[in-house]
């Protein structure tokens, strides 16, 4: 290791993250989110390092996603146009360690013809500058007896422009 380079600290035998600044290329988020869910690290939520498992994250994500739409006036979701996810991005920025609560900030950032970009971020509750992962999902609208996509519900794309 190089005089210039820091060498990880220790704390409880693992390596302690180091603060990272968003790069450009991250998600943007904008001051004001769509939606903002609060939830609580769960002990099961854990792996074997003690921190939250990456793909908990997606968990958080979606359960975000479904209080936003739960909360959208009027109809959204029916036998012939049901939301899928197409897409997702995950920047790990920092771990999430037990016992933690959490804000799922949620901003509509594209609306196209049949689905949408969410960019999402999740930040400490007590801290929102303490950045634990940000990127987007793109979700897509379909008919699932035909497997086609159909047009964005009015309601999704009313709710995105509010």
């Amino acid at each position: 290791m190089s005089p210039t380079q820091a060498s990880p600290r220790k704390r409880r035998g693992k390596v302690a993250a180091q603060p990272t600044s968003t790069p450009a290329t991250s998600s943007p988020v904008p001051a004001q989110p769509l939606f903002t869910a609060i939830l609580m690290v769960r002990w099961r939520d854990l792996d074997a390092f003690n921190h939250v498992n990456n793909s908990v994250f997606l968990t958080y994500l979606e359960e975000a996603r479904l209080q936003w739409l739960k909360d959208v006036p009027g109809p959204w979701f029916d036998a012939h146009a049901m939301p899928v996810l197409a897409a997702s991005t995950l920047n790990y920025r920092r771990p999430i360690e037990w016992p933690a609560s959490l804000h799922i900030e949620l901003c509509c950032t594209r609306v196209g013809s049949s689905s949408l970009t969410l960019a999402h971020r999740i930040v400490d509750a007590r801290d929102a500058q303490c950045l634990f992962c940000d990127g987007d999902v793109t979700l897509v609208w379909m008919d699932p007896a035909s497997g086609r996509s159909v047009a964005l519900p009015a309601a999704i794309r009313s709710a995105c422009a509010a």
